[in-house]
């Protein structure tokens, strides 16, 4: 996590302060419960809010007491018991250091799907305008990187709004997947503290409580959590590089936007490089790589061990602000895209109609041609026009076999470029609904 790719609201998730407080939170709610039930004094509980409950925790003067401890939460604690006095000893009471830390890490998580989401929502809005803007642009589809049949535009970008929509909801899944809570103490099994607590201190935080806990909360969860930040990024890294092919010399269909002042290279004033859709093929290899180390963080030691902290102080606030940012730079580079609808149509004339071809081999079959001999006679005409020798139209035309069968008529009806772009409105109403 670096401020290079970073975004304030995102970051704060992870700063120190913030997660002490929701430690103290955790920790002040479920005294709250536990004097409800009668284990601590009421006035007690009303005490540890009245005293810490706005305060700034000194995060140096936890660190110095971590480094004689050799333990965060118990340096916490002890900083904590510095505000509020006699009525510390009962903080913590019956609770085990996983239950602060994991819901805690629940309630960070929680959040940052919150922010994600939201992320997604600009970047569909930005795809559905061009989407719509675009909807009609004809422009070569690709397959293999070779020129195949039409499509549009607005259909690249109707694909896109489809993926970060199914993102969209493997978020909601995600948050729901981590959004759980254990206060259950040491090996969670409740021995010293009451489920009640767990059940308040859930309720409080948005969170619900964890079925078994053992002495934290399953790692799947945050498995399952982090994959689909790497699924996401994966999506990112498809459309940036859906735009950095459009954005070659050779084809130059789309392009990023090239601000007043930009400098493309040290050398060369001449270049405008895709340098956003390129970063953002970079953060996508970042987050992906956050994945397996979630994954390993599964298999902990009987009711635990901590080898998944390290991993998950590294990877929780690191994946979450990288995704962020890569949302964020997208739904700008969508938003701002150049798209040359003049260079479309240049492109797709380039082959000399031969992105027509399949209409012609159905067509002869429809006649009663054999699908392989029709193959052969398209074939027969297409590769010399694949070697810049004519054109295909004309070629088809002087063809014997072709002609005995098609005339020059049906041979240019099956020319319309509009016949690929029929089917257009049916995909979009899947696609965004009747609207």
């Amino acid at each position: 996590m670096i401020p290079r790719y970073s975004r304030p609201e995102m970051v704060k998730i992870w700063d120190p302060q913030t997660r002490f407080r929701i430690w103290f939170e955790i920790e002040a709610y479920a005294c709250d419960a536990l004097a409800e039930i009668g284990v601590i004094p009421k006035e007690s509980a009303k005490a540890i809010w009245e005293r810490a409950g706005n305060v700034t925790f000194d995060v140096d003067r936890i660190d110095e007491i971590e480094r004689v401890t050799k333990h965060d939460v118990i340096a916490f604690l002890t900083h904590l018991a510095e505000f509020i006095g006699p009525d510390s000893r009962f903080v913590h009471q019956g609770m085990t250091s996983s239950d602060v830390l994991d819901t805690c890490l629940n309630v960070q998580l929680v959040r940052a799907a919150d922010i994600l989401i939201a992320d997604v929502d600009a970047l569909l809005a930005a795809i559905k305008k061009r989407a719509f803007e675009h909807k009609m642009t004809p422009t070569i589809g690709r397959s293999h990187g070779i020129h195949a049949e039409p499509v549009t535009f607005g259909l690249k970008m109707a694909q896109a709004y489809a993926e970060f929509t199914r993102c969209r909801e493997r978020l909601v899944h995600a948050r729901k997947e981590v959004a759980t809570c254990a206060i259950s103490g040491a090996v969670g099994t409740f021995a010293n503290i009451d489920p009640r607590v767990e059940e308040h201190v859930a309720a409080k935080l948005g969170l619900t409580p964890e079925p078994v806990s053992t002495q934290v909360v399953p790692r799947d969860r945050h498995a399952m959590y982090f994959a689909t930040l790497g699924v996401v990024a994966s999506s990112i890294e498809r459309l940036a590089t859906e735009i950095r092919h459009l954005q070659r010399t050779e084809v130059l269909e789309a392009e990023e936007f090239f601000s007043e002042g930009q400098k493309g290279s040290s050398a060369m004033p001449h270049k405008r490089n895709p340098v956003l859709t390129e970063n953002l093929t970079g953060l996508a290899r970042l987050v992906r790589g956050m994945v397996t180390p979630a994954l390993e963080n599964v298999a902990l030691w009987h009711e635990r061990d901590i080898s998944h902290s390290s991993v998950e102080r590294m990877i929780g606030p690191d994946a979450t602000v990288t995704l962020d940012f890569a949302l964020a730079r997208l739904t700008g580079v969508i938003d701002k895209l150049i798209v040359y609808p003049e260079n479309m149509r240049k492109n797709l004339d380039r082959l000399g109609g031969l992105i027509h071809s399949q209409r012609v081999l159905l067509a002869l079959t429809q006649k009663g041609v054999s699908r392989e001999e029709a193959y052969s006679y398209v074939q027969r005409n297409a590769m010399p026009v694949w070697r810049g020798e004519g054109d295909f139209l004309t070629l088809l035309k002087a063809d014997k076999d072709v002609a005995a069968q098609l005339s020059a008529t049906e041979l240019e009806e099956l020319f319309d470029l509009g016949y690929h772009l029929k089917h257009v409105d049916t995909i979009f109403r899947r696609v965004f609904g009747e609207a």
